[in-house]
């Protein structure tokens, strides 16, 4: 385990992390690369690149066994140098990035020692001794490996103003969302509201969601809010940017200002809800969602996730914790340190259920729910939501519900007809010209460009800052003030562009993001719409764009196929012609229907597209 309980290294609270261009040279910061012409001899400014080979100076490669030259370069700013190459200061493996002080060419953080010659400066001489894998380790002057310093981050609060912008309102096709089905199995559903006001929601909670700028439930919430209100265990199914976090908080919180219970007991926490959800991003979100409607009350939100310091968020927790959103890594670890117990939760919610519940996750998640302080299933809510419930997840979930309600809203897994899809045929070497025009057509629009690899993220958002686009980028091997800052800039406006990883492609609501672009396809359908549903939410319109390569994606056009003609929009011909023979999935795999049937003694019940509202002109 990575935490350091102890915190002995110097406390960074600040989100000062810059990703400016240092003369196309700083692809340290994962910004500047310079172009491959620029070829530097030996005796100029050395530097890495780590998809590119070359047998004359200056280029570190990562995708051939070149071992380098014995003539480095000189002033090097290191990054991603390859197993050799003429090095630079700090040449690591394939999965190096570096992290620089452009005032004084130090504080390297390199992902896996590396091989590279490279004279001077840190991850310099050797670079290693044959490619170590560990993060915690750098090479210092000498060419020897020394451990890092680890950084004990500290994130910044958002301030309360701030609360009430973030996040999407409702758009101008918003009123559609009264014609969507709703499904639901079970027994003695409640009956849906049709306002916030039928909830009869304490004038606190009303207040906050006003602030919000919340008028009209959505087709989940209107569900999902008379459910948990009556303590019932909840499966429910809802498109991408549908408003399935506010379905569970403005219920929850409503319950537990009528209820609470003390704060800390002797030296440990029992928080009254718990949410999980499976990224630190999504978190943080889901925690500034709960302060936001929590706002004004007695009730104590806390939070709990990776990269961050452990003292801090012990001593936040430890000040008392109504409302605990967590990860289930960090809070599998307070759990085994007995600072957090399960004895007084009424409300256990597992948000990205559907992830929550795979293989990844499982035994986590089956460590919290069987563990000695849980209160058992039948005695607590237990609420799981997701935009897909495959079949084989729904059937692991029955395990931790009880007597629960199945709700489905629109077609699971299907895309919004909001998101405007359109489709590429390109090969992987013209993605990223093709990339680059579309950006530049477009200009200033925020967008989110999603990649499959890491490495791959840093390299398009070199790409394109050494091209004036202002890019960012994130994915799981960036320190957290790293990834918090990226997620920040894009939302301020400070960069245009996001490059990401699927870290980002789950649950996050980034207001006013205009278009998605898949430069890499997943491997699977449902991660293709979670990407696309980053924009076109609540009623907004959003377009998608997708790079298509058949020597890669061929697997996935039947899928693309079917969740296109679903949402209405344009089939090319050619992704027609390559679906042919392919498989597709069934209708169940995403989890539109509940598994249980009527077997299970539940009863189908369709209540139809939701009654329309009065004041069709007000947003929600």
């Amino acid at each position: 385990m990575d935490d350091d309980w102890d915190d002995p290294s110097p406390v960074v609270a600040d989100n000062g992390f810059g990703n400016v261009v240092d003369s196309g040279r700083a692809f340290s910061r994962g910004r500047g690369f310079s172009h491959k012409t620029e070829y530097s001899p030996p005796g100029d400014d050395g530097w890495g690149d780590s998809d590119l080979t070359t047998n004359g100076g200056g280029y570190n490669t990562s995708e051939s066994n070149f071992r380098g030259s014995r003539r480095g370069g000189r002033d090097g700013r290191g990054g991603r140098g390859g197993r050799g190459g003429r090095g630079g200061r700090g040449g690591g493996d394939s999965d190096s990035y570096s992290f620089r002080d452009n005032n004084n060419d130090g504080d390297s953080f390199d992902r896996d020692g590396g091989r590279g010659r490279g004279r001077g400066g840190r991850g310099g001489r050797g670079g290693g001794r044959g490619g170590r894998n560990d993060q915690n380790f750098d090479n210092n002057d000498n060419g020897e490996q020394e451990e890092k310093k680890r950084e004990i981050y500290i994130p910044p609060d958002v301030n309360d103003e701030d609360l009430y912008q973030s996040g999407n309102t409702s758009g101008i096709n918003f009123i559609k969302y009264e014609h969507i089905e709703v499904k639901t199995n079970g027994e003695n559903v409640p009956r849906p509201i049709k306002t916030f006001a039928e909830a009869n929601l304490r004038p606190l909670v009303m207040d906050n969601i006003n602030k919000s700028g919340y008028t009209i439930p959505t087709p989940i919430q209107k569900h999902s809010i008379p459910i948990i209100l009556n303590q019932r265990d909840l499966m429910a199914c809802a498109q991408t940017g549908s408003g399935k976090t506010a379905a569970f908080l403005l219920p929850i919180i409503h319950r537990l200002l009528s209820d609470n219970l003390e704060l800390v007991v002797e030296n440990h926490v029992e928080p009254q809800a718990v949410i999980v959800s499976p990224t630190r991003e999504l978190c943080m979100q889901i925690y500034n969602e709960a302060r936001k409607f929590a706002q004004e009350s007695i009730l104590k939100i806390c939070i709990l996730y990776g990269g961050t310091s452990v003292m801090h968020q012990k001593s936040r927790i430890m000040n008392g914790c109504h409302i605990l959103v967590a990860t289930p890594g960090r809070l599998n670890d307070f759990v085994g340190k007995g600072l957090v117990n399960f004895a007084s939760t009424k409300y256990m919610v597992l948000d990205e259920a559907d992830r929550m519940l795979d293989m990844g996750f499982l035994p986590c998640v089956e460590q919290m729910m069987n563990h000695e302080t849980m209160v058992p299933t039948g005695e607590r809510t237990t609420l799981m939501f997701s935009a897909t419930f495959p079949e084989e997840i729904q059937r692991l979930a029955g395990k931790f519900l009880h007597d629960y309600i199945f709700v489905a809203v629109g077609i699971v897994g299907g895309a919004c007809s909001d998101v405007a899809q359109r489709f590429y045929e390109v090969d992987k070497f013209k993605k990223r010209q093709k990339l680059l025009e579309l950006l530049r057509e477009e200009g200033s629009e925020r967008t989110l460009v999603f990649v499959e690899t890491k490495r791959n993220a840093d390299f398009i958002a070199t790409f394109l800052s050494e091209n004036d686009v202002s890019t960012t980028s994130i994915h799981g091997d960036r320190l957290q003030r790293e990834r918090e800052t990226a997620l920040s800039e894009f939302k301020n406006g400070t960069r245009n562009v996001l490059v990401a990883t699927d870290v980002a492609a789950r649950g996050l609501d980034i207001k006013n993001v205009k278009h998605v672009i898949n430069f890499d396809l997943p491997k699977h359908i449902e991660e293709y719409v979670h990407r696309i549903g980053r924009t076109g939410r609540v009623g907004n319109r959003g377009k998608a764009t997708s790079f298509f390569d058949a020597s890669q994606d061929i697997s996935l056009a039947k899928d693309l196929l079917k969740v296109l003609k679903e949402a209405e929009q344009p089939v090319p011909d050619w992704l027609e012609q390559h679906s042919y023979g392919q498989s597709v999935y069934e209708t169940a795999t995403f989890g539109g229907e509940d598994v249980r049937g009527n077997s299970f003694g539940g009863k189908n019940q369709d209540f139809g597209a939701s009654n329309p509202v009065e004041e069709l002109e007000e947003e929600w």
